[in-house]
């Protein structure tokens, strides 16, 4: 597999798949990897969506972000909005493949999807068999609800796609049940989700708590403190990790310098820029670089 670094990581929309139907924002497919027919699909891209592949038969190898995973069927591979992923097209996997955005979720599982580490910690879910065939209940029903012509079409797809999570995070979790899982995560259907998708959107000009507690009209303290009450983080810290992580994006995938991606990151200067890294990775960005691209090339 043949990694490719760009200047410019390109941003693929549900929009952009053959497979999709004009102006949705859910998509549902059953495919060979080989014959997917989607112009970028196995170059670096990022989604404005979030993406769930349950792979069905074979196995693939994929660089998600900057870690390389090769995948065995059966497993659930998701992706969430701006992860920077790699294709391998050489192998002869079948997937059943889903993209959907933010805003065709429901609100409950937007409180979920919203904190996607907290419920399924990697982007990697193997199952056993039983558990292969209890997510495909409904994603079966998604699939002929997608290809059917029936009104209220859009809300069945709504509802049977947040079942679906539901059981999946049920077993990327089994020690909490679902109702664990909504109720440490609904706090994030009010203030807290508009939060993250706030800092997942001007995290590169806007790095100051005040500045997002001005947009969400509320006081930095308050901000802070229900942030951090509901993941354990402050928002100072969620806006930080946003940064490194980006960061780390464009340090292993594009061909810019380390001054030129302090730069696209809107840092005063690549020193500070050294500094901020080197103060939350214990690593320089140049020794970062040097070593992630090291370990895969």
């Amino acid at each position: 597999m043949q990694l490719t670094k760009f200047n410019h990581i390109p941003l693929v929309s549900v929009q952009d798949s053959a497979y999709a139907e004009e102006g949705s924002q859910f998509l549902i497919h059953l495919a060979n990897l080989r014959e997917i027919d989607w112009e970028g699909f196995d170059i670096p891209h990022r989604h404005d969506g979030y993406t769930i592949d349950i792979l069905l038969k074979g196995s693939v190898t994929q660089y998600i972000d900057f870690e390389k995973h090769t995948i065995s069927a059966p497993a659930i591979i998701m992706l969430e909005p701006e992860q920077i992923h790699q294709h391998d097209r050489s192998s002869d996997a079948e997937v059943l493949a889903m993209y959907f955005t933010r805003d065709f979720l429901v609100t409950e599982t937007l409180g979920v999807l919203s904190c996607w580490q907290c419920v399924f910690k990697d982007n990697i879910l193997h199952l056993e068999e039983n558990q292969l065939q209890e997510v495909l209940s409904f994603a079966r029903i998604l699939l002929h609800e997608f290809r059917s012509d029936k009104p209220r079409k859009e809300a069945v797809l709504r509802h049977i796609l947040s079942a679906f999570i539901i059981a999946c995070g049920r077993i990327a979790r089994p020690e909490t049940g679902s109702t664990e899982i909504y109720r440490s995560e609904a706090p994030f259907n009010g203030l807290g989700i508009q939060f993250k998708i706030l800092v997942d959107e001007h995290f590169k000009e806007k790095v100051q708590v005040a500045e997002y507690a001005e947009m969400l009209h509320v006081t930095p303290g308050h901000l802070n403190d229900t942030v951090k009450s509901t993941i354990g983080r402050s928002a100072k810290q969620i806006i930080d990790a946003k940064r490194i992580m980006e960061a780390k994006r464009l340090l292993f995938w594009q061909k810019h310098s380390v001054k030129q991606i302090a730069g696209e990151l809107n840092f005063d200067d690549d020193a500070y820029f050294s500094r901020f890294f080197k103060k939350h990775t214990g690593q320089t960005p140049a020794l970062f670089q040097k070593t992630i691209r090291e370990k895969y090339n």
